[in-house]
């Protein structure tokens, strides 16, 4: 598919996905939410696809924020509207793809850039990387999922801290929070993030996509996550690519997956 203010690349069994907006530090306006969904559903629904990456393009920014512009007008309605739609078709939609996600956070995250990597699996950061929740200095929250997902990566405390002051945090700061899982130099980030899709890719992308289901059902209400995974655990045993991991793993070799 064509985009406008979308990259979309696939190479080696990774596809990289790219927010190409740089005149506007790459901020989501409504066009780019349903490109991006758009994009991650392509790319999901890519057989030869064992993991997505999702970055910025620039050096500045992931994604600066929110396009204020198109809602500082918005009524009540509109603006549970707002949050419901896009929680719906970005946010809550990457979070349960079975494919892996992995945010490649080269500059500012924040506002909906923040919620955005926090909706991915996990998230490694450029040393440049800032990242905060500025949403209460405008006089709103956040609400593409950052009050719940925030205090789920960091823990309440500094959560709420983050949100009420409305600050920025640095890479360092947001590793030592568990917030991203690594920093490196701004040109090393998509190469470590390649790095680690390889070591993912030689697993099973069946077993991984169960195992995405299982850990989201701890975080989501009503749900008791043990009995996810004993009901998907369960279903592994009727894959191909359980016979062939364990059937390899006896014949003392390397497993060869069949994908998807």
């Amino acid at each position: 598919m064509n985009y406008e203010n979308v990259l979309s690349e696939f190479q080696n069994g990774i596809t990289t996905i790219t927010i190409n907006r740089p005149k506007k530090l790459n901020a989501l306006n409504s066009d780019t939410i349903q490109e991006l969904h758009d994009a991650f559903e392509e790319a999901d629904n890519n057989e030869d696809t064992k993991v997505i990456i999702i970055t910025g393009s620039g050096e500045k920014a992931f994604v600066a924020g929110a396009d204020i512009s198109e809602f500082a007008h918005f009524s009540v309605n509109e603006g549970g509207q707002l949050a419901a739609q896009g929680q719906a078709l970005l946010f809550d939609f990457v979070e349960n793809l079975s494919t892996p996600v992995i945010a490649a956070v080269n500059g500012f995250a924040l506002g909906g850039g923040l919620e955005l990597a926090m909706s991915c699996h996990f998230r490694v950061a450029s040393s440049n990387a800032r990242m905060g929740l500025p949403e209460t200095s405008l006089g709103v929250i956040p609400g593409y999922g950052g009050t719940q997902r925030l205090p789920q990566l960091v823990g309440k405390g500094r959560a709420m801290e983050m949100i009420m002051t409305a600050g920025m945090i640095d890479a360092k700061q947001a590793f030592s929070y568990g917030l991203v899982n690594h920093v490196v130099e701004q040109d090393e980030l998509l190469a470590l993030c390649d790095k680690i899709a390889s070591k993912i890719m030689k697993n099973s992308s069946v077993a991984i996509g169960k195992a995405i289901k299982a850990i989201n059902a701890n975080y989501k209400d009503g749900k008791d996550g043990y009995k996810v995974e004993i009901k998907q655990f369960g279903k592994c045993f009727g894959t191909e690519d359980f016979v062939e991991g364990t059937t390899a793993f006896l014949e003392k070799r390397k497993a060869d997956f069949p994908g998807k």
